[in-house]
């Protein structure tokens, strides 16, 4: 199962991350991470059996430092100045992002992925990591989010999914539950997971 992955891998190029499972799936060079998007099948001692989105079963290698973290339901309300977030984002006309999903970090991890970089959820789409600054709720929901060398405005629409994203442990990772991973893989097609994010009491990472 592996061995098509690794063909759909080597089908396109990325200029940053490789996207996959609805948008589209790309790796040329081991060791690249990747999104992996879908739902687990099962988990046998440190490997993970996961059907992912398009259709497929891949089996991916967990190791101690593999990071699992917990997806739960937030709302706006949950984010505040100086909330740290992270969000999937398309650009509009005016320069401005609208968010494709928002993640709220607690506190204790604050600083993670701080930045803006390509992202592979949807097409053109980015990821920005950051301390928010204004909360504008009067003309739409524009968040103001500050990182290390820059600061992007993002629009949140109201049918936006929001989720807290909270450290967890692998207790959390049983069959049915919906996760997302970033995985590597080795020259000999091996997926490794470098982090999970799982759902929660049902809870589908939007990320």
């Amino acid at each position: 199962m592996n061995r098509s992955l690794l063909g759909l891998f080597r089908s396109i190029q990325c200029i940053a991350l490789a996207a996959m499972l609805g948008s589209a799936l790309a790796q040329d060079a081991p060791g690249m991470r990747v999104g992996v998007r879908g739902e687990i099948a099962g988990i046998s001692g440190d490997v993970l059996r996961v059907h992912v989105t398009t259709g497929e079963n891949v089996s991916v290698e967990l190791t101690p430092q593999t990071q699992v973290r917990a997806v739960t339901l937030a709302n706006i309300e949950d984010i505040k100045p100086g909330s740290y977030i992270g969000s999937a984002a398309v650009p509009m006309a005016d320069g401005t992002l609208k968010a494709l999903e928002v993640h709220v970090f607690p506190p204790q991890m604050a600083g993670t992925g701080d930045g803006h970089r390509p992202f592979d959820l949807a097409k053109g789409s980015s990821m920005t990591n950051g301390s928010v600054g204004d909360l504008v709720v009067s003309n739409g929901r524009t968040l103001t989010v500050n990182y290390k060398g820059g600061q992007q405005k993002i629009l949140v629409p109201d049918d936006v999914p929001i989720v807290n994203l909270l450290p967890g442990d692998r207790s959390l990772l049983k069959s049915g539950v919906k996760v997302v991973m970033f995985v590597t893989q080795g020259a000999d097609g091996k997926l490794t997971a470098q982090s999970i994010s799982a759902g929660k009491d049902g809870v589908k990472p939007p990320m």
